[in-house]
């Protein structure tokens, strides 16, 4: 049974808070200097009192994106080849901007992505939608008559698309029954083929809630989100519709396109810093990056969408350190960094980074052994517990167990690894 209670705007992501401060410290406090794609007087102005990335490990070159005329870079970059780029929420419509609601963000023809500053070191993604529906129906299907439906539009007007459903509703209670949706804070469901594509793409987070069931619309059914619209084909097929850019003027975005400028034209296999040692699937399938790692399996699969593009075996943490299971995100990458800690008398580790191995050297911290290793090369942390996947040349017993936690790669593979996970992808640690 699923039943959501999911917020608007930045209120919905109150409840996934609260970590910020002890991983930032854990990590070194990683904000630096703010960074932007634009460094022109006018776009530091416009950022001037908004909260910006910070130096994450997020992709060091723009790009531009011929079909539309844009630039993107930096962490709106890595957040949209990790969403799948062009093939999930399209391609760039505008220059990175300062939203009204104070928040750095790029409109994209199927979304405006916004960053979140105080999701960054939380499980949940750190860029979001914004929400845009109200704006995006009103222009294109009217207000509301006296019975609740719209004033025009919206495919079927006999249907009660455009109105709340009791939670005691027959739809509301099949898809709880279903294991589906039902989202309380809007009392709309999402179900079917809608709700797989909806999960499988980490919707919660990205397109919010539902604020209308199906209708239909353009050939097939469309269901509206806070954030953008789904459309499912005859075929079965899901795309995000490009509501965006179709109401660029309402949402008043400036879609000016601007001049190459000697930016290299945006390529996936760009970013790469090496080759994929272990191809398994077209490197341009469609869709977005996630990354599953299986504990018994002790094995590494990489997908677009899903299409294998590569795997590995690796090794996950020994007794008593096991690797934490759940769903995380490439959260901050260095492609290279010293890893030192100490460990209690029951092979716990109790402290990490160098003052900590130095404290339990020196006999300041009794009971505890240090450890260091130096030079861990492409080094991708994944949640809180500072655990990374990161190349291990010390090792070759790949498909066992032999780390702290980490999920240990061997060097050739996180060499692609590093290149082709960015920023904000996906990864699911299971049994």
């Amino acid at each position: 049974m699923w039943m959501v209670q999911v917020m608007s705007g930045s209120t919905r992501f109150g409840r996934l808070l609260g970590v910020f401060a002890v991983a930032s410290a854990l990590l070194g406090g990683l904000w630096g200097t703010p960074v932007s794609a634009n460094t022109s007087s006018t776009v530091v102005d416009q950022f001037a009192n908004i909260d910006l990335p910070g130096e994450l490990g997020q992709t060091g070159s723009d790009v531009w994106v011929p079909d539309t005329g844009h630039s993107i870079g930096g962490y709106m970059l890595d957040y949209w080849r990790a969403n799948g780029a062009a093939s999930v929420f399209g391609n760039p419509i505008s220059e990175p901007f300062a939203s009204e609601n104070g928040r750095y963000s790029q409109a994209f023809e199927g979304g405006v992505f916004e960053f979140y500053p105080e999701l960054v070191w939380t499980d949940a993604p750190s860029v979001s939608l914004m929400p845009v529906a109200d704006v995006v129906l009103d222009a294109r299907l009217g207000g509301f008559r006296r019975d609740g439906k719209r004033d025009a539009g919206g495919g079927d007007r006999q249907s009660d698309s455009w109105r709340d459903v009791p939670a005691n509703s027959p739809s509301a209670t099949t898809a709880v029954q279903k294991g589906e949706i039902y989202d309380q804070a809007t009392a709309q469901t999402i179900s079917g083929t809608l709700h797989d594509w909806y999960v499988s793409h980490e919707g919660y987070a990205y397109l919010g809630s539902p604020v209308s069931e199906p209708v239909q619309e353009r050939g097939g059914f469309v269901q509206y989100f806070e954030g953008g619209a789904l459309m499912l084909s005859s075929s079965d097929d899901v795309s995000v519709l490009p509501v965006v850019a179709e109401n660029a003027d309402v949402l008043r975005i400036d879609t000016t396109p601007i001049e190459q400028n000697g930016l290299p034209q945006y390529d996936e296999l760009y970013f790469w810093k090496a080759q994929n040692p272990n191809p398994l699937g077209d490197p341009y399938a469609l869709g977005k990056k996630w990354i599953e790692v299986s504990i018994s399996q002790q094995t590494l699969w990489a997908y677009q969408g899903d299409t294998v593009i590569s795997s590995t075996y690796v090794s996950t943490g020994i007794e008593p350190n096991h690797t934490e299971q759940g769903v995380f995100h490439v959260r901050y990458k260095l492609e290279s960094q010293d890893m030192a800690g100490a460990t209690d008398a029951d092979g716990n580790v109790v402290a990490l980074g160098e003052g900590a191995a130095e404290a339990a050297e020196s006999g300041q911290a009794s009971g505890q052994t240090p450890y260091i290793v130096q030079d861990v090369p492409n080094v991708m942390y994944i949640n809180m517990d500072a655990e990374a996947m990161h190349g291990a040349y010390w090792h070759n017993n790949f498909g066992n167990p032999m780390s702290h936690g980490c999920i240990n790669l061997p060097v050739e593979f996180s060499d692609f690894l590093f290149g082709w996970a960015p920023l904000g992808t996906m990864v699911w640690v299971h049994a």
